[in-house]
């Protein structure tokens, strides 16, 4: 019997199943494609995704494939600058194509031991107390501790669950094209400067090799949303929006999206849990979703870990579900709020043109970009709303700052615990093999000292509350003997 079985090797559970290795813990994928898609459903990383590369070691690997876009704010296609002081050493949104991210990801949990099975997809389960028991076309029958469902918006684990996934079907389509153009730069740009309501009809965005890629709004929802537009419709679209289809030709990608909003009842069913689009889907617009599940990934990896190595504290998997079922939450709703914003109706382009006067006010744009980022979320870490005003950093991740020797981010690579001190007067004793203790009487931060999760984020400051052993057996469980 091995550890933990993951249904789905996309990115989600190729990062779910790096940061299991990390911790020692068995772990087998199950992808029912043989090949990688050579499909780019996502384009690029957000900071709270660029920040999770840096503190495994990854992020160079990634920008050599990928594109840096400096300083850009965008909110349902509304550009504005970039807030000021944002709160990360990563200001900048990288651009790279999912499968070089699924790449990646993949390439680091081999590295780390993960058993990869392309080929095998998971067509039945059953569990009891002990486990889960799978069966896979191609693989026969395989039993695990844990199971985890990281399968996609139509996710076949969700589903054996018997777990409910409400929400709202879509209402609307757009076509998702990377094609080249013969048309001119500098008239695609007169063309959005000359209609800039329609310009968020179509997003012409430049990608390598010359191609552009369009997300243009489709006339009607596709009775078979498996149905792959051509290149005559991405034409016929680009003719009715703006009066012109700019001699697109040459297709790398054509695909549909809708703008349906739906997420799972719950995350976890007995010694089943899901992550990623099997617990939530939502529109692309923003660019959230891949980034969302990496997130859940990490989120979930040292917690699942700790459970199977046996010195998770009560509760600490299932805060799994209540941190991030909320943040999943919130991004639906901002990703329908995107979806509405860039519709052609006279409301939602009234709404459209205040938004883009709100914006011009500092903290207004800095909500939004924090949002689309991820670096705003806070988890609900204090022992009381006294406490969580009075100690601002706890729940949030702790940005990367020059620490002794180096940089806060490259102390993290282990997948441990850290007790970042500036006093020098505190111990981690019992707790040594979770959790480093860094003194650093210098580091640069708004606190005597800081407890980060294996995630980043701080759980303790040393201003009061909860005493640092009371939270270190919180969090890390008991003390060793």
């Amino acid at each position: 019997m091995t550890d933990v079985i993951i249904a789905g090797g996309g990115p989600t559970g190729m990062m779910l199943a790096a940061e299991l290795r990390l911790r020692g813990v068995d772990v087998v994928v199950l992808e029912k494609e043989r090949e990688p898609a050579g499909e780019a459903r996502a384009l690029g990383l957000h900071v709270r995704s660029i920040e999770v590369m840096d503190q495994r070691g990854l992020l160079e690997r990634f920008l050599a494939l990928g594109t840096r876009y400096e300083r850009r704010g965008s909110y349902a296609g509304i550009q504005k600058p970039w807030p000021r002081r944002m709160d990360t050493a990563h200001d900048y949104l990288l651009g790279i194509p999912q499968q070089l991210t699924e790449q990646l990801l993949t390439e680091h949990a081999t590295e780390l031991g993960a058993d990869i099975r392309r080929g095998q997809e998971l067509t039945g389960l059953r569990q009891d107390s002990d486990g889960v028991s799978v069966e896979a076309a191609g693989g026969g029958e395989l039993r695990a501790r844990w199971l985890v469902g990281c399968d996609g918006g139509r996710s076949t684990v969700r589903k054996l669950l018997g777990i409910g996934f409400p929400g709202a079907p879509a209402r609307n389509e757009w076509l998702l094209c990377q094609v080249e153009v013969t048309a001119p730069e500098a008239e695609m740009r007169a063309v959005v400067a000359e209609l800039p309501d329609k310009a968020v009809q179509f997003g012409p965005t430049p990608q390598a090799e010359g191609t552009y890629t369009f997300v243009v709004r489709g006339a009607a929802v596709a009775e078979d949303r498996t149905d792959r537009p051509t290149l005559d419709d991405l034409k016929r679209r680009l003719r009715a929006l703006v009066g012109t289809d700019f001699g697109v030709h040459a297709p790398r990608r054509l695909s549909r999206f809708g703008d349906a909003t739906r997420q799972a009842e719950r995350y976890r069913q007995g010694r089943a849990l899901l992550a990623g689009d099997s617990a939530h889907v939502h529109p692309p617009m923003g660019g959230q979703g891949l980034n969302l599940g990496i997130q859940d990934a990490f989120n979930l990896g040292w917690k699942l870990a700790a459970e199977v190595n046996g010195w998770a504290p009560d509760g600490l998997l299932d805060s799994y579900e209540a941190e991030r079922s909320p943040v999943a939450a919130d991004v639906l709703v901002n990703s329908r709020v995107h979806s509405e914003l860039m519709s052609e109706e006279p409301g939602p382009r009234a709404v459209r043109h205040l938004l883009t006067e709100l914006m011009d006010i500092e903290d207004v744009n800095r909500l939004l970009v924090e949002k689309l980022t991820g670096i705003g979320i806070r988890y609900d870490v204090a022992d009381s709303a006294e406490q969580a005003a009075a100690q601002p950093l706890l729940g949030r991740r702790l940005r990367d700052i020059p620490v002794k020797d180096g940089r806060l981010f490259a102390l993290m690579r282990s997948g441990r615990g850290l007790l970042l001190d500036r006093t020098g007067t505190l111990s981690v004793t019992g707790w040594a093999d979770r959790v480093d203790h860094v003194v650093d009487p210098d580091a640069e931060m708004d606190a005597p000292a800081v407890l980060l999760r294996p995630d980043g984020h701080v759980v303790w400051t040393g201003d009061g509350g909860t005493g640092l052993d009371a939270c270190l057996a919180r969090w890390f469980g008991a003390p060793a003997a």
